[in-house]
């Protein structure tokens, strides 16, 4: 069984410039549209319910958020590290025009040009699952990532759903996986596959 036993806040970055230096990639990216559930998969993953602040007012948060963390393999009592990055979210609203572009830019940049990523986590609600958003960042992902690079969504709040919808969503989408936060529905799942795509790059040591 692999899990999470520690998650360490390190800094935060307005943009790739100010990201913090790594010399593995090993990096695990969460993105998200605002309010798709991005800070409490993030606790929820964790198991620490303060790691990440959830916010009443979705897009709240503008800067990239760093986190070293603990996984360990149980049947091993294997301990290794890497890095998640929590980007702010997408779609936000109440800024201006031109604080907009700059953070669109910021985000857009670090995703296209930061070596140091490994994973990326694209979490869409489930309950909204054709936003064009969404289909926008899937495009914009698809296009970007090189061949040392994987690209993994997420479906949240699927507690949400009844079971008729849940069929529907898996039958459209096969290969993502599905997550329930409140409920802690499919965060195993969703640990154990994180780490497989990750546990090459992994460090033995903290980041």
């Amino acid at each position: 069984m692999i899990e999470i036993v520690e998650a360490k806040f390190i800094t935060s970055a307005p943009n790739i410039e100010k990201a913090p230096p790594s010399e593995k990639q090993n990096e695990i990216v969460l993105m998200a549209r605002s309010n798709a559930g991005k800070s409490s998969l993030l606790n929820a993953l964790a198991n620490h319910k303060g790691l990440a602040k959830v916010s009443s007012t979705p897009g709240k948060t503008r800067l990239i958020n760093y986190f070293d963390i603990t996984f360990i393999d149980r049947e091993l009592n294997e301990k290794k590290y890497a890095r998640l990055v929590d980007l702010p979210g997408f779609g936000y609203a109440k800024v201006s025009k031109s604080m907009k572009y700059d953070w669109e830019k910021n985000l857009t940049d670090y995703i296209a040009q930061r070596e140091q990523i490994k994973l990326f986590v694209h979490l869409i609600d489930s309950r909204h699952p054709d936003l064009e958003i969404d289909a926008g960042v899937s495009e914009f992902l698809d296009e970007i990532v090189d061949q040392s690079q994987v690209i993994l969504r997420v479906f949240t709040k699927i507690d949400k759903l009844n079971q008729k919808e849940q069929s529907a969503l898996r039958l459209k989408f096969p290969d993502a996986l599905m997550v329930s936060s409140s409920k802690k529905r499919g965060i195993s799942k969703l640990i154990s596959v994180i780490y497989e795509v990750v546990k090459e790059e992994m460090t033995d040591d903290r980041v």
